[in-house]
């Protein structure tokens, strides 16, 4: 083997690589070539004839530990190459667990409960204990018990510590410690462990049988981490332990990218790392392969504005580049037209791929917009790291009680709402509804609205049960043909207890679903302000047929990646794509309102951004709305404090001309920003420049124009619709500006003008 693999690194990351002995901090810039760095280091250590099994390597995805591999396969005897311990953390550890867990009280065939197994334990606990599971919510005590186990809490240290049964009492759940204490048991009993008990019981194996530590520590020589800046208490001190021998640790990672806190991540494991090993070397991998110099020095202006880093100075060889985009629109749903065609101009004017572009944003719920307009542009996209909007639980949930309504014979739809929210009519009672129908060769609807005499089998009880679903579903389709979508989805979402049953989760999962039906919700508002204002049906059943077009993914093909990739910030960690759109910069959006108040938690929404704002190659586009939905109201927001943080040197306003906006944020709305460089300022609605968009059934192909000075009273307009009539008065501000029009054979309307398809004569 020769060295002539080190001719392909710069002096940085040749130095990282070949001072093998010893701890090392290699800080990896993003697009630094961190992976070549980790690689290359291992097959260093291969030249240098240490043993293949000699080497650990840990990393976060089996696709980073696979890639990694067949790098060094490439390099290397494919054959030397497989001995290396390299994989996930929970692989590694399970590896070890296997053939050590017996001294646990563990067989070798142990199960390894994924996240809806624990979920499904933790239900059953709760329903044997005969407790209330709107109070002791499966999710947040299964939330609960992973924190503590990464903390290194077991069930019986949890339940003897004063301070979390007092948190615990707090939260109405005085019985958590009981819950955690069955769970662990059962657990046990059943010879599993979930996810979690992978690192706890590594770290009891390590801490309770010294020499089975001693016997790993001997083992492996050099140790490498993957994005260790990642890593949880439980990962870094079983890490910590296992290289405390030979101190050969090799931590790569990047402090500016630690963005999983909620996760249990510990910034403090990266920055913390000289004092755990006073004789490290610290190597930084600054130079940027990925991105402009326009890029990476405007990310750079970003990350500056964090206290709690590691400096390093981040540039790029590449192209100077174009300058960030900044595009401002009035509402989120022009947001959404806005991005989709600028994706498809272009796409064309610049002869790139799909696959080229990605939306990013700071939440799941975001992505609807995206998707109905991307897909009215008849352009493909991909949902990364997540399922459709329209495929996810929370949204087939709702979606199921507006079907059932609108037809009761739907059994799939039945099937899904019976007994959601939990209203006792179990799996059995459902499957014995089921077979009536298939003996009586009817409907399972008829089977349950009819005579209650023709539910044999079963009890008073669940009879009662089953006839108020009945009568509560047939409330709901009373006056279905009069009412607007908005208002029959909102009375059902109410009346079926699904906004209560998330309204009321805590946990990030819980929170989220919140958010996504609050978005469906949104988007049904603006569906019925569409149709009303141009005279089309506005009924629950209009929208659903629209849905159903929406979610037809007939003509796809899965092979075909040359998409638009959909997906949140957090998702985009490890990515890059040549044009980056970052949307909902706003500061109600981003950073998080949940994190407002808190300095730290708004660094790390800062290197988020940082994150987001580096996956881009060639290109990035920064986009906010004036006003969006919630829970079916406009909402007045403004410009990020990222955004107000930016240098503006390297910002474009290409709706004005590249001017920055005129009009000053928000009232109340601060940035910190150096004292003496000024803030950008932002335009007024009237001086945008439209952007061309995509014509739809239910939105105007010219949203938040019209508004202001093009129509006054006294106008002759016409309407696609409605026909000729004069304008009588104009009224309210944008974005909701309406117009009352005098017309010759329909009489008075009121109009929204940014969905009404009028015309002047």
């Amino acid at each position: 083997m020769t060295d002539s693999y080190l001719e392909e690194l710069n002096e940085a990351q040749r130095l990282a690589v070949t001072n093998t002995d010893g701890p090392s901090l290699v800080i990896a810039g993003a697009g630094s070539g961190k992976t070549r760095v980790l690689t290359y280091r291992i097959v260093h250590l291969l030249h240098k004839k240490v043993p293949a099994w000699r080497i650990l390597a840990l990393t976060f995805t089996n696709k980073a530990a696979g890639e990694m591999r067949d790098r060094i396969s490439a390099l290397v005897d494919p054959q030397v190459a497989r001995f290396i311990w390299m994989g996930t953390f929970h692989s590694i550890f399970a590896r070890i667990l296997r053939a050590e867990g017996s001294r646990l009280g563990y067989k070798q065939n142990f199960t390894i409960y994924d996240a809806s197994d624990s979920k499904s334990l933790i239900r059953s606990i709760i329903k044997e204990m005969a407790l209330d599971d709107r109070v002791y919510k499966p999710g947040v005590i299964a939330s609960r018990i992973s924190t503590a186990k990464n903390n290194l809490v077991t069930a019986n240290m949890y339940a003897s510590d004063s301070g979390l049964q007092q948190s615990d009492k707090a939260s109405r759940m005085p019985l958590m410690h009981e819950i955690y204490r069955t769970y662990a048991a059962r657990c046990f009993r059943a010879n599993a462990m979930d996810f979690d008990d992978l690192l706890l019981n590594t770290n009891i194996l390590f801490r309770d049988f010294p020499d089975v530590l001693a016997n790993y520590q001997e083992k492996f020589h050099y140790i490498l981490v993957d994005e260790y800046q990642d890593t949880n208490y439980s990962q870094y001190l079983i890490v910590k332990k296992l290289a405390a021998s030979r101190r050969n640790l090799c931590v790569v990672g990047d402090d500016a990218q630690s963005i999983y806190s909620f996760r249990g991540a510990r910034i403090e494991n990266i920055l913390e790392f000289r004092n755990d090993y006073p004789e490290y070397k610290l190597f930084k991998l600054e130079q940027n392969y990925r991105s402009t110099q326009t890029i990476v020095n405007a990310a750079n202006t970003i990350i500056d504005n964090n206290e709690g880093q590691i400096r390093k100075n981040v540039y790029s060889k590449n192209e100077t580049g174009e300058n960030i985009q900044v595009m401002q629109a009035l509402t989120d749903t022009e947001e959404g037209f806005n991005i989709a065609s600028d994706i498809f101009d272009k796409k064309y004017s610049r002869q790139l791929l799909w696959s080229d572009f990605a939306v990013l944003y700071r939440t799941n719920a975001q992505s609807r917009i995206f998707e109905e307009t991307l897909r009215k542009k008849n352009i493909p996209y991909k949902i990364y790291g997540g399922l459709s909007f329209y495929e996810r639980k929370e949204i087939k949930d709702i979606l199921g009680y507006f079907r059932m309504v609108i037809n009761p014979e739907d059994e799939e739809a039945l099937k899904r709402t019976i007994n959601y929210p939990k209203r006792g009519i179990g799996d059995t009672t459902l499957n014995r509804i089921l077979e009536l129908a298939s003996e009586t060769g009817s409907s399972a609807w008829q089977v349950i609205s009819g005579n209650p005499s023709g539910m044999t089998g079963f009890n008073q009880g669940i009879i009662s049960r089953i006839k108020s679903y009945t009568n509560l579903i047939g409330s709901f389709g009373k006056d279905l043909a009069e009412a607007d979508a908005y208002s029959k989805a909102r009375e059902i979402a109410m009346g079926s207890g699904i906004i209560k049953e998330l309204r009321e989760g805590k946990s990030p999962e819980e929170v989220s679903r919140y958010e996504n039906l609050e978005e469906l919700l949104n988007g049904i508002k603006i569906f019925t302000e569409a149709a009303e204002t141009n005279g089309e049906p506005a009924s629950l059943e209009a929208f659903m047929a629209t849905v159903s077009l929406l979610t037809d993914q007939d003509n796809e093909k899965k092979e075909d990646r040359n998409k638009v990739t959909l997906m949140t910030m957090h998702s985009a960690k490890g990515l890059e794509f040549k044009h980056v759109y970052i949307a909902g910069m706003e500061d109600t959006l981003f950073p998080s309102p949940l994190s407002a108040g808190n300095p730290k938690e708004i660094e790390e929404e800062r290197r988020l951004f940082y994150v987001a704002l580096t996956r881009a190659g060639k290109m990035a586009t920064l986009s906010y709305a004036l006003n969006r939905y919630k829970w079916g109201n406009l909402e007045r927001s403004g410009p990020s404090r990222f955004l107000l943080e930016m240098d503006k040197k390297f910002l474009d306003y290409p709706q004005t001309g590249g001017k920055p906006f005129t009009q000053s944020p928000p009232r109340g709305f601060t940035a910190s920003r150096p004292a003496t460089e000024a803030a950008p300022s932002y335009a007024s609605p009237s001086r945008l420049r439209k952007i061309t968009a995509p014509k739809a059934s239910y939105s105007s192909a010219e949203p938040g124009t019209g508004a202001q000075g093009n129509f006054m009273p006294g106008d002759s307009v016409s309407h696609e619709r409605f026909g000729n009539g004069t304008v009588v008065s104009i009224e309210g501000e944008a974005p909701n500006t309406t117009a009352i029009v005098n017309f010759e054979n329909h009489g008075t309307k009121k109009l929204l003008l940014r969905f009404a398809k009028l015309t002047k004569n």
